[in-house]
């Protein structure tokens, strides 16, 4: 097994360090990047480095949003997602992450989560380019049925933009850029069926 490429996105420059240097001290792992929030530029490095983890803080991400982190990540990589808990949220928040680091974890346990999110990841089939994700095909149901993309957004407690990023990604994926198209490719692809269009 290589070695096991690691972005971590942490606004605090202590924590950064104590978790490249916890990882430093195990071999297999490489601290690719540290950043501090997803600006544009940090964006852009995510899609560029083709990490094999990515280690997130939830802070970084404002309130109503941090129930979305997976979502809006997929859009840059689809490596293993583990928090690092320095803030409360919801237990269904936490879900969305494939492990999640306490700071009161040990280095050993630091490893270990780390360790087991990207093997779990790496046994687990990716979707091809084109494959539309779970997500993706609730939202191109929702377009086909006519909705608009705040009413979406409110049937499954996302942002607009959130929304506006999963139809961009289907419309890339599928080529489509009409609602219509997007309701044939729908029916075509057995995902709703006529009597459910309005």
């Amino acid at each position: 097994m290589g070695t096991v490429k690691v972005i971590l996105v942490v606004p605090s420059q202590m924590l950064a360090k104590g978790l490249e240097a916890m990882l430093k001290t195990h071999s297999g792992f490489a601290v690719e990047c540290i950043l501090s929030d997803l600006s544009h530029l940090g964006e852009n490095q995510l899609k560029n480095l083709g990490a094999d983890v990515m280690i997130v803080d939830p802070l970084i991400f404002d309130y109503g949003s941090r129930s979305e982190v997976r979502d809006r990540l997929e859009e840059y990589s689809s490596c293993a997602l583990v928090a690092l808990q320095t803030i409360q949220m919801e237990e269904d928040a936490w879900k969305q992450y494939d492990e999640v680091i306490s700071l009161y974890d040990s280095p050993t346990e630091v490893v270990k989560k780390v360790r087991t999110a990207h093997e779990n990841k790496m046994s687990t089939p990716r979707t091809s380019p084109g494959e539309l994700t779970q997500r993706e095909q609730e939202i191109l149901v929702c377009v086909a049925k006519g909705m608009l993309n705040k009413e979406i957004a409110d049937l499954y407690n996302l942002s607009v933009y959130t929304v506006i990023t999963h139809r961009k990604n289907i419309s890339k994926k599928t080529g489509i850029k009409t609602v219509a198209g997007l309701t044939v490719y729908a029916l075509l692809n057995n995902l709703i069926d006529s009597s459910s269009i309005e």
